[in-house]
């Protein structure tokens, strides 16, 4: 896998949620051209099916032909939403084995990140999709951080959120491994799956937009009696974007529920490995696109995750 070459090409197929706007997309486009790149659009990317970009198999198909494409340096997905999961059954693994290059999407697309990686053993990149990047709401920051991890360029520390640097450790230590995970809702759906999570000698991220603190109590809840968390070797829990009680619910009504923290401490604490939280890994105001599938310093003590190993390997 390389890296974004200067003036290189972004190929962007819709695995998951169409477009809503067209001017969206444009966005995207224009947004990339101006910092110098060449946008190849999939040939279904403006498919529509209600809450999904069209066929599932014309999905995958899209993903199949952008990772074959010589021209093409780095695949983005248009956006998350729904239905990435679908596309699944009718990826071809051994050809985006044999071609691997960057992949870049969140959310939903954590469907994706989870399967390749299982099949594949490549590093993808969780961070935005194209409406994402072209989007008005998108930042400075989380536009030079996806540019910097696509180039090589993001080793060292993940920064934290500039707006509020404040990151928490739930439980403190130490640990070296790679990391893996996504959007937590995510995660569990793969259960059951010929690609199930698997989270053994890894640290673990995981985020997640509008799960109340009993849905991720119940995830949690679920992941711990399936033996998911058994043998992590850290927890990194990144923005939970409105997923407290009073983030809901009218003011009133916040105390009678436990807090988010409430949930995580009960669940992450007695695990026994470090555990860092509020990282600006999500579906917050800023994004910090991160590397999945290789090797980070998860140091709680200090409140720091590290990014040891570059995903750009022989």
């Amino acid at each position: 896998m390389k890296p974004l070459p200067p003036g290189g090409t972004i190929g962007v197929a819709a695995p998951a949620s169409p477009y809503d706007a067209r001017s969206e997309v444009l966005r995207g486009v224009e947004w990339w051209e101006s910092q110098g790149y060449r946008v190849k659009l999939a040939p279904h990317v403006y498919a529509r099916d209600d809450y999904v970009a069209g066929d599932a198999r014309e999905r995958a198909a899209d993903l199949n032909v952008l990772f074959a494409d010589p021209e093409v340096d780095v695949v983005q997905a248009l956006q998350g939403g729904y239905g990435s999961a679908q596309t699944i059954p009718y990826l071809d693994f051994d050809a985006i084995a044999a071609n691997p290059k960057p992949f870049v999407g969140f959310s939903d697309i954590t469907a994706l990140h989870v399967a390749i990686h299982r099949r594949t053993d490549m590093p993808t990149f969780y961070g935005n999709g194209l409406v994402g990047v072209g989007s008005a709401e998108a930042t400075e920051f989380t536009r030079q951080r996806l540019l910097e991890v696509l180039r090589g360029e993001a080793a060292g520390e993940v920064p934290p959120d500039p707006d509020d640097p404040y990151v928490r450790a739930i439980r403190d230590g130490s640990v070296t491994a790679p990391l893996v995970g996504g959007c937590l809702w995510l995660l569990m759906q793969t259960m059951g799956t010929p690609w199930e999570v698997d989270f053994d000698g890894a640290i673990l991220f995981f985020e997640d937009y509008k799960a109340p603190p009993y849905y991720v109590d119940g995830i949690l809840t679920q992941l711990h009696h399936a033996g998911k968390l058994e043998n992590v070797a850290g927890v990194v829990v990144g923005e939970m974007k409105d997923c407290d009680w009073g983030d809901l619910r009218p003011a009133s009504d916040w105390a009678r529920s436990r807090s988010l923290e409430d949930v995580l401490e009960e669940h992450l604490g007695p695990l026994g490995v470090p555990v860092l939280y509020r990282l600006p890994l999500g579906h917050g105001k800023h994004l910090a696109s991160i590397p999945l599938g290789v090797r980070y310093t998860l140091d709680a003590d200090r409140r720091r995750l590290t990014l040891d190993e570059s995903p750009f390997r022989a």
